[in-house]
């Protein structure tokens, strides 16, 4: 899958990778994929808690070792 945007939440810790998602799915078009990386153990929970309240969609996230990758498509 290639995103059209990549956001690095790189040791960054709640809730901050979940704010800063929203504000980088905000710059997108609808139907544009952005991709998060984020180290969080609580961004996967978070994100999908987020996601309840707003119509984008979650298409896949994953565990990379130490990193979760999310990519979400833009409503």
């Amino acid at each position: 899958m290639i995103p059209d945007s990549v956001l690095d939440c790189y040791g960054l810790l709640c809730p901050v990778p979940v704010r800063k998602t929203a504000e980088a799915i905000d710059g997108l078009r609808s139907g544009q994929i952005l991709e998060v990386i984020a180290t969080d153990e609580w961004f996967g929970p978070d994100l999908e808690a987020w996601l309840r309240h707003h119509p984008h969609e979650l298409l896949k996230i994953q565990q990379v070792g130490q990193e979760i990758h999310a990519y979400l498509k833009r409503q």
